[in-house]
């Protein structure tokens, strides 16, 4: 054998099949004995062939996105295998004869109906990698802890409660993630597990965090989000390593002052909690990045919070702050700033000094003014002052304050400062935004209508003013409007005089006597817009169960609103005709447009539906 065909016969990649084989192809067999890879991806295959197992020397077995419901016992038969892919398809169990290919590293079988694991499977002691999120685990085996050389273990999103105590002998266990399961509790053989460096416990329902998790001296990322805990030990200093830790969405009423040891941390998210003080040692955050504390209850912010010299990112929404302290001023690498929702009044004059701020939201606040500081602000890019602002920034103007005569920026959006003339007051105590928003769009009304003179000296005098605008019509439109209404009106003359003839001949014929029948002297009548089809007219004629009926029923719908005078959208829908004409097939119509050269819609063939309004839905859609 060449070395191109010893090549091709180690990797034989089959995403070219991806999304179209039903079956595993057939062609890769002829190279099963040197085959290595194969890759299955995002097919339709349901079940594996007996054949696929005599590739002994299959390293990697990958095909998530299929649509296999169990995984053969003949996967036995493959004991050089390394890493098997079988994610994402309907598998719900594994074979216990699993335990036969001990060369197995990396498993993946997440989004499957896995309810367990057998026994078999603790003897793949090769095991570094196993991911199992998003199936139906209910708990792991009792000697799980054979797999002593995993390094990741992934069960997010199953039904556990609880975990083996043999766990602890995972010593090499790096990443662990049980978030999004049913534990109300921490696992205590957690604590023993001394070489963690990551552990997700996020949307569980834990209600405390006991002391021994300051055993894991190694831990850098732990997530505990969406839980219950209500205290947080002290002795969570012992994680000396922790550099992000996420508490957000529990029911937190303070935070241990021995939080300020940890010394590693850049990422602190304690928001949606029921905070009503940040301890003074968040100052010995010295590498804290980000620090997230909305949606609590806090009053005020310790000024220790100018030691955060690393701080990028802080956000206080939806708070009861009322001032800023001016340390904070200190916190020059600040680049994203968020206080909304808070009952700022003022903000202090140290702003200024972070000067590499781009994002700043002040809305939803109190505040009158802005400290003249603002101006060393270069870099800012982004600044709310109001809620859900998305106009460009107002400009600011330089104002005296009115107390303490410092020079403030200021505009139209902020309270405006009092006058101390005799013949102004001002209003800025009394700013009411409503009010404000309801005389500026009466100041922009361009047309007014009165009521009748006669009810206007009903009411003493008095002039009701009723605001309305009016569009402008087009000079065409009002050409077509005055057509519209003189052609009407002539029809209404017209119909009347030939009424008042029939009367007056009918008389002359029972008294004996002939008269002439006479006419207005006029033109004959055009109507503006095309007159329906003589099907439309007179559907009297059709039978009433016919698909043909449905079609004259929308048809006549679509007629009245699209031909009518006052409904007329623009000259071309005036000269628009529409026929519904019924094929051969009752289940078919044909719309056309044959009094247009340049038709807006193509001759279509829609299918028609057992109800009208499905046609009438797809040829409005399609106009």
């Amino acid at each position: 054998m060449t070395t191109k065909r010893k090549l091709i016969g180690r990797l034989v990649p089959c995403r070219c099949f991806r999304g179209e084989e039903e079956q595993v192809p057939k062609e890769i067999f002829s190279f099963e004995r040197t085959l290595e890879e194969l890759y299955l991806d995002a097919n339709q295959i349901e079940e594996l062939p007996k054949q696929l197992f005599n590739c002994q020397a299959l390293k990697k077995l990958s095909m998530p996105d299929n649509d296999l419901s169990n995984l053969p016992t003949t996967i036995a038969s493959l004991v050089n295998l390394k890493e098997l892919d079988i994610s994402k398809n309907g598998i719900q169990e594994f074979p216990d004869n699993i335990k036969c290919c001990k060369g197995l590293s990396v498993v993946e079988a997440s989004v499957n109906p896995i309810a367990k694991l057998p026994d078999g499977f603790t003897q793949l002691l090769n095991l570094t990698q196993l991911f199992l999120n998003d199936a139906f685990l209910e708990y792991l085996p009792a000697n799980f802890g054979r797999l002593s050389k995993l390094r990741i273990l992934e069960l997010r999103e199953n039904h556990l409660k609880t975990m083996p105590k043999s766990i602890h002998r995972l010593s090499q266990l790096e990443r662990l993630d049980l978030g999004s399961n049913e534990f109300s509790e921490l696992p205590e053989v957690l604590e023993q597990i001394h070489n963690l460096k990551e552990l997700w416990l996020d949307n569980n329902s834990l209600q405390s965090i006991p002391g021994s998790i300051g055993k894991l001296r190694q831990l850098r990322y732990l997530d505990l989000a969406k839980n219950r805990i209500e205290t947080l030990d002290t002795d969570i200093s012992g994680c000396e390593a922790l550099e992000d830790l996420l508490l957000s969405s529990n029911m937190l009423q303070h935070l241990p002052d021995s939080i300020g040891m940890l010394k590693k941390l850049t990422t602190l998210k304690v928001d949606d909690n029921q905070l009503t003080s940040l301890p003074n040692t968040i100052g010995s955050l010295s590498l804290l990045e980000e620090l997230d504390c909305s949606c609590n209850e806090l009053e005020s912010l310790p000024p220790t919070i100018g030691y955060l010299h690393s701080l990028r990112t802080f956000a206080a929404d939806e708070n009861f702050l009322s001032e800023l302290p001016r340390e904070i001023g200190n916190c020059r690498n600040v680049t994203v700033m968020s206080l909304r929702s808070n009952k700022l009044e003022f903000l202090p004059d140290e702003i200024g000094q972070m000067t590499k701020l781009r994002v700043l939201n002040l809305s939803d606040n109190r505040l009158k003014n802005l400290p003249f500081t603002f101006t060393k602000l270069k870099d800012l890019a982004a600044l709310w002052l109001s809620d859900n602002q998305s106009k460009a920034l107002i400009p600011l103007q330089t104002e005296a304050h009115p107390e303490t005569k410092q020079r403030v920026l200021t505009n139209y959006m902020f309270p405006q400062q009092p006058r101390h003339d005799e013949d102004y007051q001002s209003d800025s105590d009394s700013f009411n935004p409503t009010l404000w928003e309801e005389q500026r769009q009466q100041r922009m009304t361009v047309a007014f209508d009165f009521e009748d003179k006669k009810e206007e000296e009903d009411n003493s005098g008095k002039v009701e003013i009723n605001l309305k605008r009016y569009p402008t019509p087009y000079p065409e439109d009002l050409k077509n409007m005055v057509k519209s209404v003189q052609s009407l009106v002539g029809k209404t003359v017209h119909a009347s005089h030939g009424h008042q003839h029939q009367l007056s001949t009918g008389t002359a014929t029972s008294a004996g006597t002939n008269m002439e029948h006479t006419h207005l002297s006029k033109e004959p009548y055009e109507p503006p817009w095309p007159l329906p089809p003589k099907e439309v007219r007179y559907t009297h004629k059709i039978h009433r169960n016919s698909h043909t009926h449905d079609c004259i029923h929308i048809y006549r719908y679509i007629w009245h609103v699209w031909f009518q005078p006052a409904e007329s959208i623009c000259n071309k829908a005036v000269k628009m005709l529409l026929y519904v004409v019924k094929k051969k097939a009752s289940n078919q119509v044909k719309v056309a447009v044959p009094q247009w050269k340049n038709p807006p819609l193509k001759v279509k063939v829609l299918k028609c539906k057992s109800k009208s309004i499905d046609l009438l839905a797809q040829i409005c859609s399609s106009v």
